[in-house]
């Protein structure tokens, strides 16, 4: 079986010791768990500022990482297993177990439990957060990684949103970003994945990855369109809010926007896969 570059750990001189047998590499090895310290971190095709965007992590994800030069750390995600270069800088050896999740698009890291500081980090929805204590009083937890962050933007890790298309049409209007998939900007594919996640919900990052992975095909009949329904175009998906009307973070636009499914199929011609897929998680 042939795998998938995008998803498999293994570079000419290392590879995941999980691989030995099915590639050649100079050495093998376990990796080593890090997490995600910034509220951001960008995961490149190459260790190269200039380097192609592939996704990025956020604040409390972990990462296996294979091997470390020249402050880029190579290795895996945890949460969808796309492998990259991320900026060592951003990441740190010591992992918190996580207890909560972002669920507000965005909340701040605080240096003390009072909503007048400064805060010293944004982080974005599905960021994940290790937690010591609530203060009750000012409404805020304090983090194990330090700073506090207000608990009405927070729920536990394994609560799941009711309605993970309402999740995101909370991004109508973000600007478009080839690999982007936090609460400031997206792509289409990142737009889903992130959506799906706020339900419980695992997608795969790519679009092909995700037509292959998500829902139940049910044929091309466009007058039997639902809510929640993934329409699949080469390299583009979009997620129907009602019978007609499409989300979608594009090129086009150069955002994430709502328009009548009529009106992409005009730029794009038909979709290649419509696949279905509960709206509400129980």
């Amino acid at each position: 079986m042939k795998l998938d570059p995008r998803l498999t750990p293994a570079r000419g001189d290392v590879a995941a010791a999980h691989l030995k047998g099915q590639v050649e590499a100079d050495r093998f090895d376990e990796g080593v768990c890090y997490q995600v310290t910034d509220g951001v971190c960008p995961l490149r095709q190459a260790p190269s500022l200039s380097a192609r965007l592939e996704t990025q992590l956020l604040y409390g994800e972990s990462f296996t990482v294979y091997d470390i030069a020249d402050g880029w750390a190579w290795g895996q995600c945890t949460l969808d297993d796309y492998v990259g270069y991320a900026p060592i800088a951003a990441l740190s050896a010591q992992v918190f177990a996580p207890d909560l999740r972002v669920v507000n698009l965005r909340t701040a890291i605080f240096p003390t439990p009072d909503l007048k500081s400064q805060p010293h980090q944004i982080i974005s929805r599905n960021a994940k957060l290790a937690y010591v204590e609530f203060d009750e009083a000012s409404g805020f937890v304090r983090l194990a990684r330090g700073g506090w962050s207000p608990m009405v933007h927070l729920a536990p890790l394994d609560l799941a949103a009711t309605d993970w298309v309402a999740r995101a049409e909370q991004m109508l209007g973000a600007p478009y970003l080839w690999g982007g998939k936090d609460s400031i900007a997206v792509d289409c594919s990142g737009l889903i994945q992130s959506a799906l996640e706020t339900a419980g919900i695992a997608a795969p990052r790519d679009t092909d990855m995700q037509e292959a992975a998500l829902g139940r095909e049910i044929g091309a009949d466009l007058a039997r369109l639902e809510r929640g329904d993934l329409i699949f175009w080469d390299g583009h998906v979009g997620v129907m809010r009602d019978a007609n009307i499409l989300l979608h973070a594009n090129g086009f636009h150069m955002k994430t926007v709502s328009e009548p499914l009529a009106e992409t199929i005009k730029r794009l011609g038909a979709p290649r896969t419509i696949k279905r897929l509960p709206i509400k998680q129980i």
